[in-house]
Parts: structure tokens; C-alpha cells; sequence
């Protein structure tokens, strides 16, 4: 089963994003003092939770502190009629964060993500990964003078009087690829990063260079990191990955040869498992790629086609 078939962690978000509210400033400063609006808070990327790690979602009418404290207010969008923000608390220290929402604890949405549903993940990733754009986006790289949000904060603009550059949040494409080798037995390529543990392994993966397709970025990171030439590239689906502006792209494709030639760089090492080998690391406890990361699946059902 391709990716693009089932719901991956950070995606599938069930918000309308009410692109035209964005240009309407009357009409979001009213969402911001209508009861039924949600505040999320978080604090320098990180959710903000209760005892029980359940998520804070503040009213409105209740979340005037925060709503007065924070760094940014970003409009996420419509929950039916709810209208969903999110706030930073990030110039504050942890303890007042904490405080100003009702809070237990500050904690990434990457360590909740196997107790949340594939909506409320989905939504903490957005609105952490459009408050970080708004930290490192608060001058112009055009002229150097400050910026400030506009089009409900997912526009900020230049205030230099000669300037006046519009900034857009950005995202990064990163291709994730599953090597299969020529011929039987049926392998995959598996690498362990620099820095990994010993007996750590995963898909290899790299990010699209400018002027490059991302099937030329396929080609090239395989080749660069592992030596291998690639043939019968496939799209196996993609997902947003906003730690914190990435967009994992997934690929099958095939070696030309069983030669294998790591970087020495990036890579330490790389070598072919069969489907028995993953099955037996799996039951030994050694998990198959992230939990909430794609690379997981494109393991997952390189496995299942073999069952």
C-alpha cells in the first residue's frame, strides 16, 4: 500500500484553512473575542500539556493572559465554526509559559504523537512549525529591517521604507528512498547515519537541491551517500514533517548493482537485509524506522508485499 493511501503522523488534518479570513483583519480580531474560539499554546516549539499529557486548548474568553504575553498569534483556521489559533509563549521563561496556560509541563509533539490522533498531531505540527518560521523571520534578509505579520500570520512584511518585501513561510522537500536490489533475493538498502548507535539503520534520505526535480535529488543522494545508481523510481506518497519546515517525499527504487559505496560522511555504513533479517530485528525489539516518520511505512510495506 503506497503512502499517499493511508493517513501518516502530522497529516490528514481536518482544519479548513479559510484562506480568504487570512486577508480580512476585522474579521480575525473578532475570531480572537468570540468564545467558541480555541487558543493552542506552546512555548519554543514545544506543546504545552496538562498533568495527564492531554493537550491545552484554551478558550478565548479564558486565554486573555496568553493572548497578551504571546510573541506571535498565528490564525490556524475553522474547526466547523470554531476558529483555531495558535500563540507563542516562547520570549517568556518555561515556568511563566507554563503558568499563563493552565499548564503541567512543555513537551514535543513528536513524544505525544503515538497518543494523539492523526487530527490533533497534525495541528500541533502546523501551528509548531509556523511559529518557528515567525522567530527566524523577524528581519528582512533583503535590507535588514524588521518585519511584521500580517494575512492572520502567515504573511510578514518588510518594514523598510524602501523595501517592502513580502516573506512567505517556506517549506524544505527531502526525498526518503527505499533501495531494492536487483534480483533475488528479494533486499533492501538500509544505512546507518553518523552519530547513530551501532546496529542503528534506515532508509536513506536527503533534501532536494535548488534547480532539481525530486527525482534528480533521488539519483544524486543515492548515489552521493551510498554509490549506487538508481533505476524505476516510484512515488510511494509524501508527509509533512515541520521540525521545522520539511516535506519527507518517499520513493522506491531499484540498484543497478549490489555494490554498495558510503560517503564515509554522512554514512558509515550501508548494506542489504532481507525481509526475514527486518522481520527478526523487529521481534528482537530494534524498531523499523521512526514511529511517526514515514520511512517507517516504506519498510512496513516492503515487508507486507513479501508476506
Amino acid at each position: 500500500m503506497r503512502a499517499d493511501d493511508v493517513v501518516l503522523a502530522y497529516g490528514g488534518g481536518w482544519l479548513d484553512r479559510a484562506g480568504p479570513l487570512r486577508a480580512d483583519p476585522d474579521r480575525i480580531t473578532a475570531l480572537l473575542t468570540d468564545p467558541r474560539t480555541a487558543v493552542l499554546p506552546l512555548w519554543r516549539d514545544r506543546c504545552l500539556v496538562t498533568t495527564g499529557e492531554s493537550l491545552v486548548r484554551l478558550a478565548a474568553d479564558w486565554a486573555a493572559a496568553a493572548l497578551a504575553a504571546a510573541d506571535e498569534t498565528v490564525f490556524l483556521g475553522l474547526d466547523g465554526d470554531t476558529a483555531i489559533f495558535a500563540v507563542d509563549l516562547s520570549g517568556q521563561p518555561e515556568t511563566e509559559a507554563v503558568r499563563l496556560a493552565g499548564a503541567a509541563t512543555a513537551v514535543d509533539v513528536r513524544a505525544l504523537v503515538g497518543r494523539l490522533g492523526p487530527a490533533e498531531a497534525s495541528v500541533q505540527a502546523y501551528a509548531r512549525g509556523l511559529l518557528h518560521w515567525h522567530r527566524q523571520q523577524r528581519y528582512c534578509g533583503s535590507c535588514g529591517a524588521r518585519t511584521t505579520p500580517r494575512d492572520g500570520g502567515h504573511v510578514r512584511s518588510c518594514a523598510g521604507a524602501d523595501c517592502g518585501r513580502l516573506l512567505f513561510p517556506r517549506i524544505e522537500p527531502a526525498v526518503i528512498v527505499l533501495v531494492e536490489a536487483p534480483g533475488a533475493p528479494d533486499r533492501c538498502l538500509l544505512a546507518r547515519h553518523r552519530g547513530a548507535p551501532e546496529g542503528s539503520y534506515s532508509t536513506l534520505a536527503g533534501f532536494v537541491e535548488v534547480g532539481e526535480s525530486l527525482e534528480d535529488a533521488v539519483r544524486r543522494e543515492m548515489a552521493e551517500e551510498a554509490g549506487v545508481t538508481v533505476t524505476d523510481l516510484a512515488y510511494q506518497g509524501s508527509q509533512a514533517w515541520p521540525f521545522p519546515a520539511g516535506l519527507m517525499v518517499g520513493f522506491r527504487a531499484t540498484a543497478a548493482t549490489a555494490e554498495v559505496r558510503v560517503d564515509g560522511e554522512e554514512l558509515v555504513e550501508a548494506r542489504w537485509f532481507t525481509r526475514d533479517e527486518l522481520r527478526a530485528r523487529e521481534a528482537a525489539g530494534r524498531p523499523l524506522g521512526r514511529p511517526d516518520s514515514i520511512d517507517r511505512h516504506l519498510l512496513g510495506s516492503w515487508l507486507a508485499a513479501g508476506a
